[in-house]
């Protein structure tokens, strides 16, 4: 008869008695939540994760939740008084509709700590260029004269963000949701995948530009640059690119602490 994996009886031969089954093959994984706890019951233990041992760091409790009261944080703070609010809405959107999207799907796909910190810093940059208009960010102006540039330059770090952050969170769903883990084709998908919502990106401020007219104008931030649409596509392919040649290894260590286990296949007992 088929039995799940597991301790389970089944009716001996003589059918007078019925005798346990225990399995001798590898422990069954456990969900990545599930923790299995140290002698005191406090202290963090460790997980088993498609078959391996997997240590539980504070880190990867305790990151998440900061990270997600900083950018909550900051986009209250941004929200007071901004340069331009229709700015700061069209800017900021993707955190507003971000953060609820991560914290709804958390249970059933923990993001790594890595692209937690990343998906964090993005959303600063886009709640600073939010409050003060990409082409007003003191920082970027501070550059601009340090460099002496002729504009300011916020832009631009903005872009090569869009590639560098998504590269991360693409590849993390293709590897975990799809038959892409070490397929060499992993890296160029996620790269195409990238420079095509760059180019969707752009079509959003295109559309914003019909339907607003000039008041998307602070939006758009081309600045006077006849050729920002491209430098900006440009700008994100060579972020994802970079993203996946810094940060692949580092991601790959980190993938098995965030996925869960499958539930174990039935067995049959013959």
């Amino acid at each position: 008869m088929p039995i799940r994996a597991g301790r389970d009886t089944v009716p001996s031969a003589d059918r007078g008695t019925r005798v346990a089954v225990v399995p001798t093959g590898p422990p069954v994984p456990v969900r990545c939540g599930a923790l299995l706890s140290s002698a005191a019951g406090r202290r963090p233990g460790r997980l088993l994760v498609s078959g391996q041992v997997v240590a539980v760091t504070r880190a990867r409790t305790l990151v998440p939740p900061v990270l997600l009261g900083l950018v909550v944080v900051a986009l209250l703070l941004s929200g007071l008084h901004p340069y331009d609010r229709l700015t700061w809405l069209l800017e900021t959107v993707w955190v507003i509709v971000g953060v609820p999207v991560v914290l709804l799907v958390w249970r059933r796909f923990p993001l790594t700590t890595l692209l937690c910190c990343l998906l964090a810093a993005h959303a600063l940059i886009l709640i600073v260029g939010g409050h003060w208009t990409y082409a007003r960010v003191p920082l970027g102006d501070w550059v601009r004269d340090a460099l002496d540039l002729s504009r300011n330059p916020y832009d631009r770090l903005g872009h090569f963000v869009q590639g560098f952050v998504p590269a991360i969170l693409v590849r993390e769903i293709l590897v975990r949701r799809s038959p892409l883990r070490g397929s060499r084709w992993l890296a160029p998908l996620v790269v195409c995948a990238c420079l095509a919502f760059s180019a969707f990106f752009e079509m959003i401020e295109w559309w914003s530009s019909v339907a607003g007219g000039s008041a998307a104008d602070d939006f758009l931030g081309t600045q006077g640059d006849v050729w920002d649409t491209q430098w900006d596509m440009f700008l994100a392919l060579v972020g994802a690119v970079t993203s996946l040649t810094l940060l692949s290894r580092w991601h790959d260590r980190q993938l098995p602490a965030a996925t869960p286990a499958r539930p174990a296949p039935a067995v049959a007992v013959g």
